[in-house]
Formats: structure tokens, sequence, C-alpha cells
């Protein structure tokens, strides 16, 4: 049976972050999974962004970068990765009539996760409901609620 890698979502993160039960959920997660389980770069900038203080980077660097990057286990999105997501900004406006510039920020990060995810085969973990939307222009991409067995 072929094991799945995995990646978890930003969301996840900030909540595990924030409150000890979704914190004990990851840990418990990362317990069964931590050898099939990635960083993905747009979660890495995303996460850094948020970290406002030098103490709390450092404690990012640490606890999460580190981690995964001494066991090379960060991925990011590929040229093709960029393209895509800038057809399906395209694809999407042409549907409702929204164009790129009204759309939320981080719309365009969650496109290149998926689409990064789809490249290297890798699930997104995520409590994030816009995935579905993402999901209808980008075959193979595949996302699972927390926390997959």
């Amino acid at each position: 049976m072929l094991v799945p890698k995995y990646t978890i979502d930003t969301n996840l993160w900030i909540d595990a972050f924030a409150n000890e039960a979704a914190e004990a959920a990851l840990d418990t997660f990362l317990e069964r999974a931590a050898s099939v389980t990635h960083l993905n770069a747009v979660v890495v900038q995303e996460l850094r962004a948020g970290a406002g203080t030098p103490p709390q980077a450092r404690a990012l660097d640490a606890a999460v970068f580190g981690v995964f990057e001494r066991r090379g286990r960060v991925f990011g999105p590929s040229p093709a990765a960029f393209k895509d997501c800038g057809r399906i900004l395209a694809a999407m406006w042409r549907k409702d009539g929204v164009p790129f510039r009204d759309r939320p920020r981080s719309l365009v990060n969650d496109i290149l996760l998926a689409a990064s995810c789809r490249e290297q085969g890798v699930v997104l973990i995520t409590g994030d409901r816009d995935y579905r939307s993402i999901a209808l222009y980008l075959r193979g991409f595949t996302h699972v609620p927390p926390w997959p067995l």
C-alpha cells in the first residue's frame, strides 16, 4: 500500500500555537505521520509573516522550520505552479466576474500551495474550505480535513 505524503496548512499550525487541544491533535498526528509529513514554503512564508517578534521567529525556526529543513522535507511552488496559479485566477474571473484585484490576497498563496502539493503528490491537510473551489480548477490536487489516519 502506498503511504501518502502530507503537508499541514497554515491555519492548522496557527490553531496549534493558540489552542492546547489543537496542539495536542497536531502532536498526535505528527507522532504517527512525521516520517511522511513535509512543510510547504508557502506555509513557511505565512507563518514567518505572523511572527511579530524576534523571539517568535526564533521559536518557529527551532520548533518547526528547522525540523523539516534538517530532514530535507521542505518543498515549494515551481514556475509551473505559478503559471497554474495565473490560469486558475483567470478561470475564476471568467466564471464569476470577480477580477484578481478584488479577490482576497490569501487566495494566491492558497492556489500556489495547492499547485505545489499536486506537483509533489502531497496531500494537504487543512481546515480551510476554500480548497474545494480551487480543486475544481486543479485536477489531481488532494486535500483532507484534519486529521487523517
